[in-house]
């Protein structure tokens, strides 16, 4: 049944995209100098979870490779690599300047200082989860370096732009923005019939069975993949010949399961100890959980960024917020 397992994973990348040109064409614009040997103009993808932001970064950048003989590209998750040290480190690591970069001794700032000194093709930095940032002044160092063009990722503006200094904030609201708006039904199926057709063997799955996928995945091309890969393997163990409704049903609450593990797989230090008081007390008020988050971390960051972490885990639908100001409390997914 599967032809090409690669397709029907996350992380894949399209080599054709659909019912997001508008998008394309905007970031494509605001690269475009990079075919001239400059930096490009820095942009800002915002929207909900599922919506394509990684995706159209890295096509556009993927297709700036091809078309540019001179260029250096590097994809940054700051979800995973959230410390200045880390992304430093991970940006170097895409021009080959790691070499000697020892994390326990190496100052940070001779990695910036070996930033700097780079003066080779432009350099095109994706970060991915950019509101994830410890230390977000590493984003002003970043605008300052001479050749190189930031690509910025986050679910939303006011999460990103609230915890920043002035300074930084003046610089990036000239960013070029661009806004996605979660898919509609008709737009997933659209997705879903390629990542079909490039994946799976003919009349596997009937259009009306991809609706089905496409209205349980609530707009959110990621969910929607998913259920897709989940019912495929199902289907396969089962040594089924088509993928069934009785599989996509069942197959749906099993791809955002794991969806939802590999979210908190991603949880750093701070958030999983969050994630881990919440799920022990099932429902707790902010207070009561910022004091208990206190007692366990070991250097314990400030209410504004407590704030953030836990945001950010309801954007992955890991928990929920209910009630208002003093009636407020947290509960896990």
């Amino acid at each position: 049944m599967i032809r090409d397992a690669r397709v029907l994973q996350p992380e894949f990348v399209p080599r054709d995209i659909v019912h997001r040109t508008q998008e394309v064409n905007t970031l494509s614009n605001a690269l475009e100098p990079v075919m001239e040997g400059n930096a490009g103009e820095t942009a800002f993808l915002y929207g909900p979870s599922g919506t394509g932001k990684t995706c159209i970064a890295q096509f556009v950048a993927e297709r700036l490779r091809e078309n540019v003989i001179d260029i250096n590209y590097q994809y940054v998750n700051c979800w995973e690599d959230y410390s200045r040290f880390k992304t430093l480190y991970r940006i170097l690591e895409g021009i080959d300047r790691t070499l000697d970069i020892h994390r326990q001794s190496t100052p940070k700032d001779e990695l910036l200082e070996r930033l700097h000194a780079h003066e080779g093709a432009p350099y095109v930095i994706i970060l991915d989860e950019v509101d994830q940032l410890e230390d977000k002044s590493v984003l002003y160092e970043l605008y300052r370096t001479r050749g190189l063009t930031m690509v910025l990722i986050a679910n939303q503006e006011t999460e990103l732009f609230a915890s920043l200094n002035e300074r930084l904030t003046s610089r990036l609201r000239t960013a070029i923005r661009i806004d996605f708006d979660r898919y509609s039904v008709e737009e997933l199926v659209a997705i879903l019939e390629d990542r079909v057709r490039w994946g799976l063997r003919e009349d596997t799955v009937t259009d009306g069975q991809l609706e089905l996928i496409a209205d349980a995945a609530a707009g959110d091309a990621r969910v929607g993949i998913e259920v897709l890969r989940v019912a495929a393997r199902r289907a396969t163990q089962q040594g089924l010949d088509t993928i069934s409704d009785e599989v996509i049903e069942t197959s749906v609450s099993e791809a955002k399961s794991e969806i939802r593990q590999r979210n908190v797989e991603k949880l750093i230090e701070e958030q999983r100890i969050l994630y881990e008081i919440i799920t022990e007390e099932q429902e707790i008020a902010p207070s009561d959980l910022y004091e208990q988050y206190r007692e366990r971390a070991e250097e314990p960051k400030s209410d504004r960024m407590v704030r953030n972490y836990l945001q950010k885990m309801q954007r992955y639908n890991l928990i929920k917020a209910t009630g208002e100001n003093r009636g407020r409390t947290y509960v896990a997914l």
